[in-house]
């Protein structure tokens, strides 16, 4: 057992000054004061002007690398634990991109049990932008029904000169099969979708939600603050479907991306519900720019830690109150993509969990009960990591 004592707990919801009981790799406790047991070996640790936060959630992750669009020296990396435990994240959700060619959903999902073996957890979307979309077994319903870690489909690309141009049709036919998939395997059967540099990104989702029984909400569309009229439009879609904001493009395409910590101000004062919105890294990927003739003339690839960096940002620069910023990254997630144990501190979550100084630090971390940081120093790696 390990027993943090007198931390500041937000669950995300600011619960005060608590102890937190853990053992089995589950939380067992949050009370005013907690005893160690007589005859049970428990760790103490003293938290005295931390903050005990969920582990994070980033729920768009190329775990297994992406890009290539520059051909094949600019084809990105697998992301390694360390990239994880210095954001605070403990669970990841993997998918593939542009290159659903050479790149396959196998390799995103062996890549998802590397990371489970090593200690955080992992789930993947099936698919990549092309439409027919590739699957482990054939069929995206099938994936989702039958493999354990599938829980959606994507990134699957509209609006983008990279994309297959998706007709209506073929959108109501992929969601249809995700969305029965994900019945039959108890899974959410979302589809994660790429928007592009195209104008009106959204009007296909509005045409298939008219054509068809499926809601909005069958969707989660990210990218949504590239740039700034696709952004205006999400104000007006995120009030009847979810929209992702993706943290790590903007310290590389400042003058195109609207800021991933005052989008979300933007967005909740414009009427879009608080649970309507995630923010995720796009870590890993290629984050390319393009000149007016479709040539590459710039490629980034961004890290996970820049979730952690705007939900600073959300608390200190847009005044907003730490247990509304953790949604973000962390329950809303959860709720969207019904990863059940996840996201939230209470009896019988996952013992993810994240200490801050005030300065945001990550001071200790334990994911699934295990320890991960301890002291500010990371106490795993990844197996080939130096």
């Amino acid at each position: 057992m390990i027993l943090f004592e007198r931390c500041e707990v937000y669950s995300p919801e600011d619960l005060g000054i608590k102890d937190v009981l853990v053992a089995g790799g589950r939380v067992v406790a949050i009370a005013a004061r907690i005893r160690p047991a007589e005859g049970v070996e428990t760790e103490v640790i003293s938290c005295s002007g931390l903050r005990m936060v969920p582990g994070l959630i980033d729920g768009h992750v190329h775990i297994a690398g992406a890009g290539g669009e520059g051909g094949p020296s600019t084809r990105t990396p697998e992301m390694p634990l360390s990239q994880m435990l210095e954001g605070g994240i403990t669970t990841v959700i993997g998918c593939l991109g542009t290159d659903g060619f050479t790149r396959s959903v196998v390799s995103v999902l062996m890549k998802a049990k590397s990371l489970r073996a090593e200690g955080v957890s992992c789930w993947i979307f099936t698919g990549a932008y092309q439409v027919p979309t590739p699957t482990i077994l054939g069929d995206v319903g099938k994936d989702l029904a039958m493999i354990d870690e599938v829980v959606g489909v994507g990134e699957v690309a509209i609006s983008d000169h990279r994309s297959a141009c998706p007709t209506v049709d073929e959108l109501i036919r992929l969601a249809s099969q995700a969305r029965v998939g994900g019945m039959l395997g108890g899974k959410a059967g979302i589809v994660n979708l790429h928007m592009g540099d195209a104008r009106q990104p959204f009007e296909i989702l509005y045409e298939v939600a008219r054509r068809s029984e499926l809601k909005l909400t069958q969707f989660l569309p990210t990218h949504c603050n590239r740039n700034d009229y696709i952004f205006e439009d999400a104000k007006t879609y995120g009030k009847q479907g979810y929209v992702d904001i993706t943290a790590s493009a903007y310290p590389y395409f400042p003058d195109e991306e609207v800021k991933p910590s005052r989008a979300i101000k933007e967005l909740l004062e414009a009427g879009v519900p608080s649970g309507n919105i995630t923010m995720t890294s796009d870590a890993c990927g290629s984050l390319p720019s393009f000149d007016e003739k479709g040539n590459l003339i710039r490629l980034e690839t961004g890290r996970p830690s820049s979730v952690l960096r705007e939900l600073k940002d959300l608390v200190l620069e847009e005044k907003m109150p730490l247990d509304h910023a953790l949604r973000f990254a962390g329950s809303n997630v959860a709720d969207i993509l019904k990863l059940s144990r996840k996201g939230r501190l209470v009896p019988d979550s996952d013992a993810d969990l994240v200490l801050l100084d005030r300065d945001y630090r990550i001071r200790h971390m334990l994911a699934n009960g295990r320890w991960m940081v301890r002291d500010g120093s990371p106490t795993r790696k990844g197996t080939f990591e130096a």
